[in-house]
């Protein structure tokens, strides 16, 4: 018996003939695959890994800058920082509800966090031993986030693009505020100007490194590319950040350390030197510097949310049952 399907465009069509055909049309017409569009399972797949690696990287991202709300050096700047981690928790939620649309349970993508199955950003295993580290993360970690999350608003699968337009909005403001946090430091004393150096120098290469590893090593982007996921290779991304972030160095006063970096007139680009590989791989691996450290907290949190879950669902069953017997007596009163 042949399936029928109907997309959201209202089009009928023979699931097993004729969606592969659809599928490639869309992709080929820089179109919006929908959820109730077919989709081959490797594309679903590699969205599903995707979108819940970086939902779990906006969650675990909250925890080195939460560590700083209490002792952040003024009320503003502790009311700043509080808005930013809300910011990055609605992130994981705008994320976790676009993958929820491919098929998987959101208890399914958390679980899988929680267990170490699932990847985050390699990023959020660095500790954060000084105030300059907030406008480092700012400056150096958003930035780079912007630089590879700008291009997935146009990425091929439509939850997940229009739930990119917001985030990236929040995410210009937070590069914004690490700049201005590193720039009141910089024009500070001398102690606060050799912090605020000292930490653009811990965070310069891990931030680099957030592309991913290069584009001969990286198994997922040639795939995510060609379906209109991804826009530009590791590479590319890189290249565009160190192009952008060598001017804002000069304006900041900050030294970025890269004995390499250098301007290729021939190529129009910064040339920058080689990374450390080895460390980005240990930090996967969870070797870094605060990997047991954020799954425990994020372990804790979720332990001690229990009764919160607990309560939403028996309310959602009690609402559930008085809806239903209001029907009853509207039917009988009819």
């Amino acid at each position: 018996m042949t399936q029928v399907i109907h997309d959201v465009r209202g089009v009928g069509y023979d699931a097993d003939a004729d969606g592969l055909a659809r599928f490639e049309q869309l992709i080929a017409a820089d179109d919006k695959v929908e959820p109730a569009d077919w989709m081959p399972d490797a594309y679903r797949r590699t969205l599903v890994r995707q979108i819940s690696q970086h939902a779990h990287s906006e969650i675990i991202g909250m925890q080195p800058e939460g560590n700083w709300i209490t002792r952040a050096p003024s009320l503003q700047r502790k009311a700043i920082l509080m808005a930013k981690v809300q910011d990055e928790a609605g992130h994981g939620l705008y994320l976790y509800s676009a993958a929820q649309t491919l098929g998987t349970a959101r208890d399914e993508m958390y679980d899988q966090l929680l267990t170490g199955r699932a990847k985050y950003s390699s990023i959020f295993n660095y500790l954060t031993p000084t105030w300059a580290d907030m406008g480092s993360i700012g400056w150096l970690v958003d930035g780079a986030a912007i630089c590879n999350q700008v291009p997935l608003c146009r990425a091929s699968y439509g939850p997940y693009a229009r739930a990119m337009i917001r985030i990236c909005k929040e995410e210009s403001f937070h590069q914004r505020q690490g700049f201005e946090i590193l720039l009141a430091l910089m024009n500070g004393t001398d102690a606060q100007r050799e912090m605020a150096q000292e930490s653009v120098n811990r965070w310069y290469a891990p931030a680099l490194m957030m592309f991913g590893p290069p584009d001969d090593e990286s198994p997922n982007s040639a795939r995510s590319m060609a379906w209109n996921i991804k826009r530009f290779s590791n590479d590319e991304l890189r290249q565009r950040f160190v192009d952008m972030i060598v001017p804002q160095a000069e304006i900041l006063g900050v030294t970025l350390p890269d004995p390499d970096l250098r301007w290729n007139e021939e190529r129009g680009h910064w040339d920058y030197g080689d990374l450390d590989w080895d460390e980005f791989h240990d930090v996967l691996a969870g070797r870094g510097q605060a990997n047991s450290i954020r799954i425990a907290k994020r372990r804790r949190a979720h332990d001690d949310g229990a009764w919160v879950r607990e309560a939403a669902r028996a309310y959602a069953e009690k609402q559930k049952a008085t809806d239903a017997a209001g029907r009853v007596r509207q039917a009988v009163a009819s």
